[in-house]
């Protein structure tokens, strides 16, 4: 029986070992998923995380809850060596040991691209996966619960200041999320005023959410601003040392929360420790049918897909355009890759991906959004019903929309959930304090490590 390794539990990865596995006969091959996370995270609703409108639990889709005739492998490919079709495993617990395979299918993702500014590894977190956008949120309400105890000031300026860097859909979706979240707080804390919130929006280029055309993006613009977000537009940072944030217009401020939403990287895994093809930018060759290699030169028994293979655009204007990295894309291409290998183990000939863009939406937070379909351009309301619509519709398997519309159905009656478990990072610290603290004396009670009474005698 043959073996199909899946290097990666993403959109693609997930999506590829779903359906080989309703589509395989039995005996006809068996599916093994390497991934360090025992799930798939659903991107579009970490925004909603952040703001408490989605549970961190319902963004996440278990792997073996669903995957359950797929080998689950909790670990991490560190190599792939495919002239001799084996993979380097770095398990949880243990150590490295090859995995041979006869197919391989390279969905492992993109990284966070990160940037050499000083403070940024320091103090910045990502958005990228359920644990940072659960630690984003945290971070805001703690400051809150801080800042409240705090006379006017600039520590409590600080505190109630949060920057974004990166103005792609990530970063405004997350910046807007939140910035609906902490207005909404206010309402909680009369120690504090609307005025002494301070959310930034960093920039480098002169427009933000490059998947929109200029009217909708400067739309949103105006609509951040006006709800008292600053979007700093061609501004790069320079440095967040001890979280004081230097901007290249000359801006400086202190920052408690710095989210980093600058885009994506390759995967180093498949740039530097693989004998796959990849072209210029590190990402993973892939031809229309997504099998590894080019039209002229595929190679047997590889394929790839979702945000580390360079898949192209079929459906774009121009030739040589490559489908962009995002859920849309990466879901129907793990459906149409499981196809197209049951395809090719029966004999038959695999289809080319072609998929016309369903349009972009994005939320700016409760009750706010933007939709654009061609010429088609929906703000506000509407457009923020289309995005709850569209993604619960989106999110796999059916026990996964039913908690998402729960949670929705629960806080449009008794609001958003605004407690804070920071302390869950560090779970022992209680436990500490507790065992270290001196037991209180008692008049007439013996020193400690006398025993008494019966249990002298005993």
């Amino acid at each position: 029986m043959r073996t199909i390794l899946v290097v990666g539990g993403g959109y693609a990865g997930f999506y590829t070992a779903w359906k080989l596995e309703k589509k395989l006969r039995r005996g006809e091959a068996r599916v093994i998923v390497v991934d360090p996370r025992p799930y798939m995270t659903y991107q579009p609703f970490l925004p909603e995380v952040v703001a408490g409108s989605v549970e961190a639990r319902h963004a996440a889709v278990s792997l073996r809850r669903h995957l359950r005739r797929t080998e689950i492998i909790a670990g991490r490919v560190t190599a792939v060596d495919h002239a001799r079709k084996t993979v380097t495993v770095r398990p949880a617990v243990g150590r490295e040991y090859p995995l041979a395979y006869d197919i391989i299918v390279v969905t492992a993702g993109a990284v966070t691209r990160t940037l050499a500014i000083p403070g940024v590894s320091d103090h910045a977190i990502g958005m990228k996966h359920v644990e940072e956008a659960v630690a984003i949120r945290d971070r805001l309400l703690t400051a809150f619960d801080q800042a409240a105890t705090l006379p006017p000031g600039p520590e409590r300026r600080r505190l109630l200041t949060v920057t974004f860097v990166g103005g792609g859909f990530s970063g405004v979706e997350g910046f807007g999320e939140l910035l609906s979240l902490a207005t909404a707080l206010i309402r909680r804390y009369p120690e504090l005023s609307l005025d002494e919130l301070s959310f930034h929006l960093v920039e480098a280029r002169d427009r933000i959410l490059p998947e929109v055309t200029d009217g909708p993006g400067q739309w949103v613009v105006r609509s951040l601003t006006k709800r008292g977000g600053r979007v700093h537009l061609n501004a790069q940072l320079l440095s967040v040392r001890d979280g004081h944030v230097v901007l290249s217009t000359g801006e400086e401020f202190d920052s408690e929360l710095i989210v980093w939403t600058v885009g994506n990287a390759a995967n180093p895994m498949v740039h530097n420790h693989s004998d796959l093809p990849v072209n210029g930018r590190g990402m993973l060759v892939v031809r229309a049918d997504l099998r590894v290699g080019t039209e002229d030169a595929p190679v047997p028994d590889a394929w790839g897909a979702g945000d580390d293979a360079a898949v192209p655009d079929l459906a774009a204007e121009r030739t040589g355009v490559s489908t962009v990295p995002n859920a849309q894309h990466a879901v129907r291409q793990g459906k149409l890759l499981a196809r197209n290998i049951v395809a090719t183990l029966r004999g038959r000939e695999p289809k080319r991906y072609v998929h016309h863009s369903l349009g972009t939406v994005a939320t700016l937070g409760l009750g706010r959004g933007i939709f654009q379909f061609h010429r088609l351009v929906i703000k506000g309301f509407p457009a923020w019903l289309m995005h709850r619509g569209y993604h619960v519709l989106a999110v796999p398997t059916w026990e996964r929309k039913v908690r998402v519309l729960a949670v929705w159905a629960t806080a449009a009656l008794f609001g958003r959930d605004i407690v804070s478990l920071t302390s869950v990072q560090h779970p022992r610290e209680a436990f500490l304090a507790g065992a270290h603290a001196p037991a209180p004396a008692e008049a007439g009670a013996p020193p400690a490590g006398v025993m008494t009474g019966d249990a002298a005698r005993s």
